[in-house]
């Protein structure tokens, strides 16, 4: 296997946590905590497949928190953390991914950007590590914990989090060779086998959830925390010759064709760039330059996923989306309901927030000579205001 795998870990019983369920399947915003993070993960595009490492005690809890999510099946932990993880790694040792990313299953909130510069960093280094620099005066407490024995500088020192990412065979070496020890994290395990961890910068949100406090600071951090944003795409083609047309997905049978950027689809490259517009992700030229002769002649559904890609991976979900087609014919009436379920089912969303409307100039202009089709749209988008992606 090329590129990365990320291995989350959710093997715990979240004993700290207290209660009979572990921390792990807890509801945050009427999700399980391990479904966010999964969920992240899983719209990465450099992220090619995700396991999670799993207490077989809990296998019905994890079969109803990930329904109908697509993961490798997962692998049972052991007795401690560093044990689940070398199963984990072992498991995909026969198909071996050139880099792993490890995560704590407590940890909802990672973010595109932070998979992004781990990922990265691998390049350079045999190991990457999302943390924080310590910006608090350090205290060390006496043995009794009641009075402050020492200040220790804080310079140099860092909050590590997840995820840690690692050259799979570096780490998993690292692992074996570590196996009679009981480390604190992975990047202690590469350390001790010598390899080169580099920190990248995490973020304040990323925090592991492992009290009940913890739970309701991210129920604050997710409730109410949504922005909304609008933003607006039109697109226009010439008629050609041919005998059909392909609009928003649809290909409908027509005396002529469209001429353009790729399939010519007037709806969804509108609908594309209103998406693109509504995170702030210029238009579709630039994501699908028109100069690059791949692109001619491509389905424009696989520009439409990427905008939907684009909007997952920053935690957003697109709330309405709404397009009006401008022309005499072909009669758009007869085929919206198809144009509906193709655009819901490339964005992998509720068909009634898809609209499609028409309608003509009554005549005038090029679309009322005939010369050409039109359409122009709007799309409202929902990115989570609490969570901040970091430095890109």
């Amino acid at each position: 296997m090329s590129g990365a795998v990320a291995l989350v870990v959710a093997a715990g019983r979240g004993h700290r946590f207290g209660g009979e369920l572990p921390k792990q399947y807890r509801l945050l915003a009427g999700k399980p905590l391990l479904r966010h993070c999964l969920e992240r993960f899983l719209a990465h595009p450099a992220i090619d497949a995700v396991r999670v490492v799993t207490n077989p005690l809990d296998a019905a809890l994890y079969e109803k928190a990930t329904a109908g999510l697509a993961l490798l099946a997962p692998v049972a932990g052991g007795d401690t953390r560093q044990q689940s993880v070398r199963n984990g790694l072992e498991s995909l040792a026969a198909d071996a991914p050139a880099h792993v990313l490890i995560h704590d299953a407590a940890r909802p909130f990672v973010t595109a950007p932070m998979i992004d510069r781990v990922i990265v960093a691998l390049g350079r280094s045999a190991g990457a590590v999302a943390a924080l620099p310590v910006v608090d005066t350090m205290k060390r407490a006496a043995a009794s914990g009641a009075r402050i024995e020492a200040t220790t500088s804080r310079e140099g020192l860092w909050r590590a989090q997840t995820p840690q990412g690692f050259r799979f065979a570096d780490i998993l070496a690292a692992h074996r060779a570590a196996a009679a020890t009981d480390l604190t994290d992975d990047a202690a395990v590469a350390e001790a086998a010598g390899l080169a961890v580099e920190l990248v910068e995490g973020t304040e949100e990323n925090f592991k959830v492992t009290s009940e406090a913890d739970l309701q600071r991210a129920e604050r951090v997710l409730a109410g925390a949504w922005e909304y944003r609008n933003a607006s795409g039109y697109d226009v083609h010439r008629f050609a010759p041919g005998d059909f047309i392909t609009l928003c997905g649809i290909r409908l049978p027509h005396d002529k064709s469209l001429e353009g950027h790729s399939d010519a689809d007037v709806g969804l490259h509108a609908l594309t760039d209103a998406i693109l517009g509504a995170i702030g992700a210029g238009d579709i030229g630039q994501h699908f330059p028109p100069s690059d002769p791949q692109w001619r002649g491509a389905d424009s559904a696989r520009f439409l996923a990427h905008a939907g890609e684009l909007v997952a991976r920053r935690g957003g979900r697109i709330v309405n989306l709404d397009v009006t087609v401008i022309c005499e014919r072909p009669k758009v009436g007869p085929h919206r309901e198809a144009m509906r379920r193709r655009i819901a089912e490339i964005l992998r969303l509720e068909q009634d927030r898809i609209s499609i409307k028409a309608t003509t100039t009554e005549g005038l202009g090029f679309t009322g000579r005939g010369e050409g089709i039109a359409a122009q749209a709007t799309a409202t988008v929902a990115l989570p205001a609490g969570l901040t992606a970091g430095p890109s």
